[in-house]
């Protein structure tokens, strides 16, 4: 399994609205910036972020995009999945792969093992997790 650029963008994107103020729409122009994301491709993550309820939007000079719950409520592996489709890492752990040699394959349980590892993973972390604290921004100035 390799996460796409979308993958890793559509976290980083949601990460940056989670540190801003919470009750201000962030303009995709600033994130673009921050981020190093041009504004186009940022519009392409966006999209499936907004339509999965992940983001609000808000047209105009104050508009932009904000989180529709608290980062504590956001799993990490969620986000993922919704850009990324399936996280398995075999085609024969796929949800809807029915494998004629599942019962006989050697290897299929180090493949559903190791699917097992990176989804118990990515979905005990929330975007609240990824978020410094002030207490390590702190520590990383000094």
């Amino acid at each position: 399994m390799k996460i796409s650029t979308k993958g890793r963008y559509a976290l980083r994107v949601m990460l940056d609205i989670a540190e801003q103020k919470s009750d201000k729409y962030v303009s995709v122009r600033d994130i673009s910036r921050r981020q190093n994301i041009t504004v186009k491709y940022l519009e392409q993550i966006i999209s499936p972020l907004h339509k999965a309820g992940y983001l609000v939007s808000f047209r105009g000079n104050s508009g932009g995009y904000k989180l529709s719950r608290d980062p504590d409520e956001y799993i990490v592996g969620d986000i993922l999945r919704l850009m990324e489709g399936s996280l398995a890492s075999s085609p024969c752990t796929e949800d809807n792969f029915d494998c004629p040699m599942k019962r006989e394959c050697r290897t299929y349980e180090f493949w559903a093992g190791l699917d097992r590892v990176v989804k118990d993973y990515i979905d005990s972390r929330t975007l609240r997790d990824l978020m410094p604290r002030k207490r390590d921004i702190e520590s990383f100035l000094l």
